[in-house]
């Protein structure tokens, strides 16, 4: 401690420290606050002290397997969307980030209700926010402006910033609806305390259950032209080319007739295996309702955490109950099988087991995060936490800088899984490395 070279170490360290403490704390000044390291499309979250490093860790993780998912895996098969029914490892990540940015919509918006906002500033705060998500995902990611000028007779306009989107704006407008000012004032000696954290939103619940409701109506009860009410086949040579036009179902016959065949997604992951005819749009209206449903349940994790907050063992206890009633819900859906069940798991119809087990995940994930990271301190978080503090702009950056150097060169073997993996691993590096520099320059993108 009497050398200088410790001694201005130790203060180097300290000041690092501190300085991560004011990025992180409600007490920052104005142009470090909370919106300022804001993930996606909403405020970060915390506590009444810092930020849970867990739930940037869990995003930043969800961000990094999608961007090596989208980048190519690798050429991989379980790096690779199914086709149809069932899960691969690219099937997880998209779910698990729309969770826990229901997670951070519970934290966010009830510090800033503490804080003295108003309910109708804070939603048009929401309002402003979804816009700007959509007009980027419509106008930035999903054009191709390499073929040509863009062109409004073939632009999609469902897509994964679109999704965000309305997901975020209905979430945060329900829990606007039923979100308490105040939490010290909950009377501890009422029957319904111990399950605070679910009965005291049961308006919003009634809410997200109808929604689930209108979701299986429409997809087993709306008559579809030329097609078996109910069905849920990717058409195509599926099904013994039965219904060769029948993807999606009702899914797939609202998006054609609302937005138009030209406005959708033309080569969904059904067209490799079942050669499907039409145009399918995995991101499309009827799957967003059920993005909803998993928002929801990602803002239960986010009540959880502030109705029990610094009660680690409540904590994580009631993660594992969701997880595992989560879990026997999806078993009965889907009988455990791939196929045979009364509801398989579909990404791309986001069917209702696929909601279930996907949160069932989540829910596990987020406990082992949270125990590693906000309860043992075992792990920083890193590198995943750095791109969870500045999500929304890795996400556009990796699509729109997708096809230039370093994030891709041209191969000598194309047919080469090493060479793939190799250059798919660089590029999602990279944006690790850019997020880490630009969380040392104290540089986020907010909306």
């Amino acid at each position: 401690m009497r050398l200088d070279v410790t001694r201005n170490l130790l203060f180097r360290l300290g000041t690092t420290v501190e300085t991560e403490r004011l990025i992180n704390s409600e007490l920052g000044s104005p142009n470090r606050t909370l919106e300022s390291s804001s993930d996606s499309p909403i405020p970060p979250t915390t506590d009444s002290s810092s930020r849970l490093r867990s739930l940037d860790t869990f995003r930043g993780l969800s961000l990094v397997i999608m961007v090596f998912v989208n980048y190519g895996g690798g050429r991989y098969w379980f790096f690779r969307h199914e086709s149809w029914n069932g899960l691969t490892v690219a099937d997880l990540v998209f779910p698990w980030f729309v969770f826990i940015m229901g997670t951070s919509i519970s934290l966010s918006l009830s510090t800033a209700l503490l804080r003295g906002s108003s309910r109708i500033q804070l939603f048009g705060k929401v309002l402003w926010r979804s816009l700007q998500l959509f007009l980027i995902g419509v106008l930035i990611i999903n054009p191709n402006y390499c073929q040509g000028p863009l062109s409004w007779d073939s632009l999609r306009i469902p897509g994964v910033l679109q999704r965000l989107a309305f997901t975020y704006l209905s979430v945060a407008a329900l829990d606007l609806m039923v979100a308490r000012t105040r939490l010290d004032t909950i009377p501890t000696d009422a029957w319904w305390y111990s399950g605070r954290d679910f009965l005291l939103y049961w308006p919003a619940w009634l809410c997200v259950i109808a929604m689930e409701t209108l979701w299986l109506c429409l997809t087993f009860l709306l008559p579809v032209p030329d097609c078996p009410t109910g069905y849920l086949g990717p058409g195509g040579i599926g099904d013994y080319e039965q219904y060769p036009n029948c993807t999606g179902g009702a899914a797939g016959y609202i998006d054609r007739w609302l937005l138009g065949e030209r406005h959708i997604y033309q080569n969904p992951s059904s067209r490799v295996v079942y050669q499907s005819r039409v145009p399918y749009d995995p991101e499309g209206v009827l799957g967003s309702i059920s993005s909803v449903a998993m928002a929801f349940l990602g803002l239960q994790a986010g009540k959880i955490l502030l109705h029990y907050k610094g009660l680690h063992s409540k904590i994580m206890a009631r993660f594992l109950m969701w997880g595992f009633a989560l879990g026997i819900i999806s078993a009965i859906l889907t009988k455990c099988s791939k196929d045979q069940g009364f509801i398989p798991i579909n990404k791309n119809l986001w069917s209702l087991s696929y909601v279930t087990t996907l949160s069932c995940f989540a829910f596990v994930v987020l406990f082992i995060v949270y125990y590693a990271v906000d309860v043992r301190r075992w792990w920083s978080g890193a590198p995943f936490f750095y791109p969870g503090m500045n999500s929304i702009l890795v996400y556009v950056g990796h699509e729109v800088f997708e096809d230039y150097f370093p994030f891709r060169w041209q191969m000598h073997n194309s047919q080469s899984h090493g060479e793939h993996l190799a250059q798919n691993l660089v590029a999602t590096s990279v944006w690790v490395l850019i997020s880490y520099v630009l969380y040392r320059k104290k540089i986020f993108w907010k909306i």
